[in-house]
C-alpha cells in the first residue's frame, strides 16, 4: 500500500510550512493566490487525501512549538529568558504541545541569517523571545509572514501583531513614583535607551513619574548598561557614573540594579545609606549585590500560561489574533531604598 502523503511531504517539496499548507488546502487566507494554487496543484499531483477529523479530535493534534532568543540573553546558565522558556515549556507540555529552542547567535543575527526552527520547517508556531536588532527583527516578520508568530516581551510597531509584554511603562512609572514617594527627586535612570523596547518603556514610565511631581530628567544622571549593537552588558566600559551622583537610581533590570550597586560601593558610597537602587524583573539569579534590592516582579507565569494558550490557537486556526497582551506585575520590596524625607508633591 502506497504510504499517505502529509501536509509536511506537501511542505517540504514546495519550501512552505506545514501551517501554510493546511491553511492553502483549507481555503484561509493569508498568502498569495499565486502560492495558494501552487500548493492545491503539488497536493493533487501527490495524491494527498485530505483527512476529516471531528473536532475533539483536531483540538487534540500535538504542536512544535519553536522559541528563538538572541545570544546575549543566554549567555549565562541562569537567565531570565531561560527561566521564562522553562515556564513556556512546563505549560505547553501540559497541553500536549512540544517545545525547542534555538539561540540565534551574534554573527547570524547580524547576517540576519533565519533560525533552522524557520527555515527548515522543524516547528508549527514560533514565539520571538526578546528583542533582536531591527533589520533581524524585519527579516523574521518578512518571513513568518504566512505562519503562527507571537512576540514574546518585545515588539515591532505592528498594530497587527500578537505580543505578550510586561506592562514596562507601568513598571517603571511604579518605581519611580516610590522612590519619589521616599522623598527622593533626584533620581537617575540606569539602561540603554533604544536598544531594547522594553527598558525605553520602562525610562517612558520614569519619565511620566518625573514630569508628573514637576521634576526635569537630568541628561547626565541616565547611565547607559550595555553596548548599543548587541546589547551586551560591559561593566567597564558602561556604569560610568556623574560626577554628581543622585540619591537613587532606579535600573531596567536586576542585573543592572547590581552592577550599580558595585560600581557604587567601589566608589566609596553605601546603600542605601547614601544612594537607593531600585530593580526591575525580580529575577533572583540577576540579583548579585550583598543588600536585598527592592525590584518590580515580573509576573512571568502569567506571560507564559497566556503565550501557551494564544499559539495553540494560532496553530490550530491560522487566521487567529490575539493582539496585545500587557500583563501588570507588582512591587517587591527589599533592602535598597532609604526614605530620606516626605513624598515629593505632585505638580500643580
Amino acid at each position: 500500500m502506497a504510504k499517505a502523503v502529509k501536509l509536511s511531504d506537501i511542505a517540504a517539496k514546495i519550501g512552505v510550512s506545514t501551517v501554510t499548507v493546511s491553511k492553502a488546502l483549507s481555503g484561509q487566507k493569508g498568502m498569495s493566490d499565486e502560492l495558494r494554487e501552487r500548493i492545491v496543484a503539488l497536493a493533487d499531483e501527490m495524491g494527498y487525501v485530505k483527512r476529516v477529523q471531528n473536532k475533539e479530535k483536531e483540538t487534540g493534534r500535538s504542536f512544535n512549538l519553536g522559541v528563538i532568543v538572541a545570544e546575549r540573553y543566554i549567555v549565562e546558565k541562569q537567565s531570565f529568558y531561560w527561566n521564562i522558556y522553562q515556564e513556556i515549556s512546563q505549560r505547553a507540555i501540559k497541553k500536549r504541545c512540544f517545545t525547542m529552542i534555538e539561540i540565534v547567535e551574534y554573527a547570524a543575527e547580524n547576517g540576519c541569517v533565519m533560525p533552522i526552527l524557520l527555515s527548515e520547517n522543524k516547528v508549527d508556531g514560533i514565539i520571538v523571545m526578546g528583542a533582536f536588532g531591527k533589520k533581524y527583527m524585519k527579516a523574521v516578520e518578512r518571513w513568518t509572514k504566512d505562519f503562527p508568530v507571537l512576540y514574546f516581551d518585545t515588539t515591532i510597531g505592528d498594530e497587527a501583531g500578537d505580543y505578550i509584554v510586561s506592562n514596562n511603562l507601568y513598571g517603571g512609572y511604579n518605581m519611580t513614583n516610590y522612590l519619589l514617594d521616599r522623598g527622593h527627586k533626584k533620581i537617575g535612570f540606569v539602561g540603554t535607551r533604544l536598544m531594547i523596547p522594553s527598558i525605553d518603556d520602562r525610562f517612558f514610565g520614569y519619565l511620566k513619574a518625573l514630569m508628573e511631581r514637576g521634576i526635569e530628567y537630568r541628561k547626565d544622571w541616565i547611565i547607559d548598561d550595555r553596548d548599543n549593537v548587541y546589547g551586551k552588558m560591559d561593566y567597564d566600559r558602561q556604569f560610568i557614573l556623574p560626577k554628581e551622583v543622585p540619591t537613587a537610581f532606579f535600573c531596567n533590570c536586576d542585573k543592572a540594579a547590581s552592577l550599580i550597586i558595585r560600581k557604587l560601593e567601589e566608589a566609596g558610597y553605601s546603600v542605601p545609606n547614601d544612594v537607593s537602587v531600585v530593580g526591575f524583573d525580580n529575577f533572583e539569579y540577576d540579583q548579585e549585590a550583598d543588600i536585598g534590592i527592592t525590584t518590580y516582579e515580573i509576573n512571568i507565569g502569567e506571560m507564559a500560561t497566556r503565550a501557551v494558550h494564544i499559539m495553540i490557537h494560532k496553530m490550530q486556526n491560522a487566521s487567529y489574533s490575539a493582539g496585545v497582551f500587557s500583563i501588570q506585575g507588582k512591587i517587591i520590596e527589599r533592602d535598597s531604598v532609604k526614605t530620606i524625607d516626605g513624598s515629593i508633591p505632585y505638580a500643580d
